[in-house]
């Protein structure tokens, strides 16, 4: 088992943490947010609390869990090692920058933890492919190996789709409790139906989005009117210029 840092305590180092819990490493927390990190230290046994330097000291895996600016004041005052692996999960810092401000350490990676790693079935796209990221959350979690950093900044503007597709979900299920007058029974059906549409994906490589679309798209039926309807309304052509305005801050 390993000995596993986090420098930052923010809501995906929560997450991770919650990931690791239960499998005998020894995990360390840096107190940036005393809060969370207390929070975690009282949900999880294997989890401690260490200062930046200790952590970078001692850890087999570090994970640097920081804002990219503040990344840039912390990181340069610790002493990494050769022999440790270490993982940042920052948009806004390239890799040539991270090898910088933890040589001598070489085993470098930057990866995109989503929130559902907490738990697990949840994609993990990385750059470089990095055998200590596999071993930790490659069982439980679909690590997806970028070919270069360019594919894996795309990724990390594709995970801005969650909080406009949740805004969507949401409206949803608002519209749906106004009808009914239960608020929680709406949010359960509308998230049990979207889980259902993408386990499907899950469980079969074959079934694609344009597969599930074709099999909602029967002429003048309920899926295929609201279709049109966000169509017509320039729904999709807002959502590829909202991620196109991403890409100058990702240098895509």
């Amino acid at each position: 088992m390993a000995r596993i840092g986090f420098i930052g305590t923010g809501t995906i180092a929560s997450a991770m943490v919650a990931g690791l819990s239960g499998q005998g490493h020894q995990i360390l927390i840096s107190p940036r947010n005393r809060e969370v990190a207390e929070r975690l230290c009282q949900a999880h046994a294997e989890v401690e609390i260490a200062e930046n330097a200790a952590i970078a000291a001692r850890a087999d895996v570090v994970f640097i869990c920081l804002l990219a600016d503040v990344a840039q004041d912390v990181l340069p005052g610790l002493s990494f090692h050769p022999a440790q692996a270490v993982i940042s999960v920052m948009t806004d810092l390239p890799l040539a920058d991270l090898r910088r401000l933890c040589a001598p350490a070489t085993d470098l990676a930057i990866a995109i933890p989503l929130p559902s790693i907490a738990t697990g079935g949840s994609a993990l796209p990385v750059y470089p492919d990095n055998a200590q990221l596999a071993i930790l959350f490659g069982n439980h979690n679909r690590l997806i190996p970028c070919r270069d950093e360019h594919a894996l900044n795309a990724h990390f503007a594709a995970s801005a789709l969650a909080s406009p597709i949740l805004d969507q979900m949401r409206q949803g299920a608002v519209w749906l409790a106004d009808q009914t007058g239960d608020s929680k029974m709406a949010e359960a059906f509308v998230a049990t139906m979207f889980s259902g549409f993408l386990s499907n994906m899950a469980a079969d490589d074959e079934v694609g989005f344009e597969r599930l679309l074709q099999d909602l798209s029967t002429e003048g039926g309920l899926n295929a009117s609201l279709r049109d309807h966000m169509r017509d309304k320039e729904a999709l052509k807002a959502l590829r210029e909202g991620l196109d305005l991403l890409k100058p801050r990702l240098d895509l």
